[in-house]
């Protein structure tokens, strides 16, 4: 009969002992398990939810410039000196060392033109990537291209035009391909076309106003991409929209630090269970362990008998934790996302969650095997 024999018997024969280790460590683990796996689809839901604000980094031309407003009421400004943001510069955006997080890059041509009598502002926008930077939009018809324009709803009703209909913008003639359905921002109140075409009707060659950027912070810090994009384009102020960057990384830190502390507990109390669990048993077993000893066991054969019925529970409790803890988190995933959301089976996870237990329980029964490696055969067997 071999050593993990003995453990297996032994763990058959002491089935309530063996399922209150079982039942701690595997609740130990379903709970860790469970809310790092909420924590991984709620972090990811809020992410990619408050991806769908646009652009959470907006770049403008440096200027020495005072503004005068307050309350919403502006006065205008006093404006020193402003330096121009040109096509070149927006392509070195591309060039940082943390590009792949950018998501999208949205070059913006802004200045006032005369259509049907009327003043408007026309914004020569990137429409490839405006899906990204501007979710929200609801276009009627199609996006431009060439000399086609998109009116927002306001612009729309104040110009008295629809679709297909062509008008008169500075020295060329234009298509309306497109209709913004209202937004409740000010895009209602823009006329937008491409980015050259806006460059051509503005007399603007090569110039930007200013640039959206939409980027990934999940893996990211914004200040570093905002100290990059600055390196990049020394002429250009960058700024961060806070509220959506902050609001993003404040709900997913509060939740990580809810999850650490929960999960520390947790250990702290599956170890303990662990524990005094096995030092009853090693206590119940003295006169076993005398005997061991007295047929001519070493004292690493009876650590090595103890561990190894600790670690089949553990592994044990391992498999099924996971398991347990998925099935938790998939449970309470709708109360905190709504309806549809799912959590995602992780393999890296789950080969953690074993790794956990196993180590737990290890950890926590070495000092019994110790204490029944110690055991001094004699006075073991006077209780026979």
């Amino acid at each position: 009969m071999t050593l993990r024999d003995i453990a297996l018997l032994n763990l058959r024969r002491r089935k309530a002992k063996a399922a209150f280790v079982l039942a701690g460590l595997m609740t130990g683990v379903a709970t860790v398990v469970g809310l790092i796996s909420l924590f991984q689809s709620v972090s990811h839901d809020i992410l990619h939810k408050m991806e769908k604000y646009g652009a959470n980094i907006l770049i403008v031309p440096k200027t020495e410039n005072l503004s005068l407003s307050y309350g919403g009421l502006s006065l205008g400004g006093v404006s020193f000196e402003m330096e121009e943001i040109r096509q070149a510069d927006v392509e070195r955006i591309q060039t940082i060392p943390t590009a792949q997080n950018l998501a999208a890059v949205g070059p913006i041509v802004l200045g006032a033109v005369e259509v049907a009598g009327r003043k408007v502002l026309l914004a020569g926008v990137d429409f490839a990537a405006s899906p990204i930077l501007k979710p929200w939009w609801e276009v009627e018809g199609a996006l431009p291209t060439g000399d086609e324009i998109l009116l927002g709803s306001g612009a729309a009703a104040v110009l008295g035009v629809g679709l297909g209909e062509q008008l008169h913008m500075g020295d060329r003639e234009v298509r309306v391909s497109g209709v913004l359905r209202a937004t409740g921002s000010q895009d209602d109140q823009l006329v937008f076309t491409s980015v050259a075409t806006a460059q051509q009707l503005l007399d603007k060659p090569e110039v930007i106003s200013m640039v959206e950027v939409a980027a990934h912070c999940m893996d990211c810090p914004i200040d570093q991409l905002i100290a990059e994009i600055s390196s990049a384009l020394p002429g250009a102020n960058v700024m961060a929209i806070k509220q959506v960057v902050e609001g993003r990384l404040d709900a997913v830190g509060h939740f990580q630090s809810f999850l650490y502390g929960v999960s520390a507990l947790v250990i702290l109390v599956g170890c303990l269970v662990v524990l005094v669990t096995m030092m009853g048993s090693v206590r119940e077993r003295t006169t076993e362990i005398g005997i061991f000893r007295a047929i001519g066991f070493r004292r690493a054969h009876v650590m090595h008998i103890v561990l190894l019925e600790a670690g089949t529970l553990s592994a044990l409790a391992g498999v099924l934790g996971y398991g347990i803890g998925v099935g938790a988190a998939q449970l309470a995933l709708p109360l905190f996302t709504g309806a549809g959301a799912r959590v995602h089976l992780d393999p890296v996870l789950a080969a953690g969650a074993l790794g956990l237990a196993v180590t737990l329980g290890l950890f926590s029964s070495l000092y019994p095997a110790l204490l029944a490696a110690r055991l001094d055969p004699n006075e073991a067997l006077r209780a026979l």
